[in-house]
């Protein structure tokens, strides 16, 4: 599935595929990281640039899985009572709203209990399923090796020669 972004949301920009599709494109500038591409794409917008011309890829795809902690039934319990008392919480604060007879506060303790109770059991079952396989929390990240900034031939010297101008300047964070 393609994801396009627009940073003020909407519909899909005009003429984007709707399909996964290769992109196209001359070269014109390659980076370490995402932030230096970007940073060369808002120099190119800055210089009043065609950017609709630009595409960033991300070449040498990695699946990056960073270990946060060790899991143990303590931490896996609390973590379930606390994701099942928020849960239990909105629904009793639903309920509460809706009363035919003003807001009250029990239907909110309700929730609260039967929330941490469940979040409790539900949390025990699936850690004692692992049977110890993974036990170890952490985090997921999509990185690339290399960003590479390509534009359509018909702009692409262009582009290139405003971005060899930004490669001459210092960078933000060496000032």
């Amino acid at each position: 599935m393609v994801s396009l972004s627009s940073p003020f949301g909407g519909k899909q920009p005009a003429g984007q595929p709707r399909l996964p599709t290769p992109p196209t494109g001359w070269p014109i500038g390659s980076y370490g990281t995402y932030g230096e591409a970007q940073r060369a794409v808002d120099y190119l917008a800055e210089s009043e640039f065609s950017v609709e011309d630009v595409t960033i890829v991300g070449v040498d795809l990695m699946l990056v899985e960073r270990v946060i902690g060790r899991l143990s039934w303590g931490r896996v319990l609390g973590t379930g009572a606390v994701s099942g008392a928020w849960f239990g919480l909105v629904v009793g604060l639903l309920l509460g709203m809706f009363n035919n007879q003003g807001f009250a506060w029990q239907p909110m303790l309700t929730g609260l209990v039967f929330g941490v109770l469940s979040g409790v059991v539900f949390a025990a079952i699936g850690y004692s399923m692992s049977k110890g396989r993974r036990d170890f929390s952490s985090a997921s990240q999509l990185v690339a090796g290399r960003y590479d900034v390509l534009c359509q031939p018909r702009t692409a010297e262009q582009g290139r020669d405003l971005l060899a101008k930004l490669a001459m300047r210092p960078s933000p964070s060496t000032g």
